[in-house]
């Protein structure tokens, strides 16, 4: 079972994944309340933008598979994805 400090860690890095602001704000306030140190706050930003990255790696790589082209050849053709 996880304690609730692991818990806010978790929200922490899947709000910088999920680019929630509101989410981040919150479960930084609910981490610190529970006495989280700020090194493993930033250890869990650091996390989540890692995860991001990925994501972000395996879309650009899907764009290309799917379109045969990078997205920014797309936005210029014209073709209205963008």
């Amino acid at each position: 079972m996880l304690d609730e400090a692991t818990k806010e860690l978790i929200a922490i890095g899947a709000s910088v994944t999920a680019h929630c602001q509101p989410c981040l704000d919150y479960h930084v306030s609910a981490a610190r309340r529970l006495g989280v140190r700020e090194e493993d706050i930033r250890i869990a930003v650091d996390v989540g933008k890692q995860v991001g990255r990925g994501a972000a790696s395996a879309m650009d790589k899907k764009v290309i598979e799917t379109l045969g082209r990078p997205a920014e050849a797309c936005a210029s053709a014209g073709c209205g994805c963008h």
